[in-house]
């Protein structure tokens, strides 16, 4: 693939995606938002993506009553379109995940111990951190877990290291109702992560996307693809919607990632060009490329 700018291509292609809250049967969330019908339109988003992710990382809450049906039906719509993109599927508990029933539907073991797990996708480490507390929806982490992922640390992976977790540690202002319910002791954290390879945090669980810092590394909190929180309601202390949702696609390079969000509502295109125009473009220089699309009075730019 030819690049248009100057920074060389992404060394690795990862898909966020959160809070899918799938319910067995065909059940609609609240009575309302079908959740499996938002899956399958994070998915088929994922079709479009060029080049395709390598892994699909999933941040948690991946079945609203930890139904064993809903973890054997979000397998049935996720594996056969990882298996078509190439990529790896990385799941995360969430606070509506139960160990022993999220164990047995996504990894046919039986344990209801901390799920937490490593992934190797092309020489980046993928940690998934298990932050669900039995029987609450906040989060934390406890001594033993903190020391597993200290000694996991301790070896630098080749292109360093993502933690995916489910209760971001981070503040959420936009969410006041989030705080009673976010991630404990986030200190304890801090003192292992800092400074290892740990280049970004992908976390979930407030429904809508959000950005931050946390001991020097990056934060990116992905929306959900059932129902969003809104973070401006009117007067309205916790207000959750059936719209806005998205997923966000992350881009590796040797010295930065980049985030993007992708909205999952179809919208319609006011302006745009075929796909064929990537040929012809590719087939100009350099120089006649941006003479093409930056020159203002351009054939391209004056077109009616």
């Amino acid at each position: 693939m030819t690049q248009f700018g100057q920074h060389a291509a992404p060394t690795h292609v990862v898909a966020h995606l959160s809070d899918v809250h799938l319910l067995a049967d065909g059940v609609r969330q609240f009575g309302v938002v079908d959740t499996e019908a938002g899956l399958a339109r994070a998915l088929e988003r994922l079709r479009n993506v060029h080049p395709a992710p390598q892994v699909l990382v999933f941040t948690g809450d991946l079945a609203d009553k930890a139904e064993p049906a809903a973890y054997t039906r979000l397998r049935e719509l996720v594996e056969p379109v990882a298996a078509e993109l190439g990529a790896q599927v990385v799941w995360v508990m969430g606070n509506h995940d139960e160990r022993a029933e999220y164990a047995a539907g996504l990894f046919d073991e039986d344990s209801d111990a901390a799920q937490d797990r490593v992934y190797d996708v092309a020489g980046l480490r993928v940690i998934a951190l298990d932050t669900s507390v039995p029987g609450y929806h906040h989060g934390e982490l406890t001594e033993a877990q903190l020391g597993w992922l200290r000694d996991v640390l301790a070896t630098p992976a080749e292109h360093g290291t993502i933690l995916a977790m489910h209760h971001p540690p981070i503040p959420v202002p936009m969410l006041r109702a989030a705080e009673i319910i976010e991630l404990l002791d986030q200190h304890a954290l801090a003192a292992v992560v800092e400074g290892t390879d740990v280049r970004a945090i992908l976390g979930g669980h407030f429904h809508f996307s959000t950005y931050s810092m946390f001991a020097g590394v990056p934060v990116s909190v992905a929306s959900a693809s059932c129902y969003t929180s809104d973070p401006a309601p009117v007067e309205r202390f916790v207000s959750g919607v059936d719209g806005h949702q998205s997923i966000t696609m992350m881009h590796v390079y040797a010295d930065r990632i980049v985030h993007t969000i992708v909205p999952l509502a179809e919208a319609h295109e006011v302006t745009g060009y075929p796909s064929d125009v990537v040929a012809q473009l590719e087939a100009l220089t350099a120089e006649q490329r941006r003479e093409e699309i930056s020159r203002k009075d351009s054939a391209f730019n004056t077109r009616t």
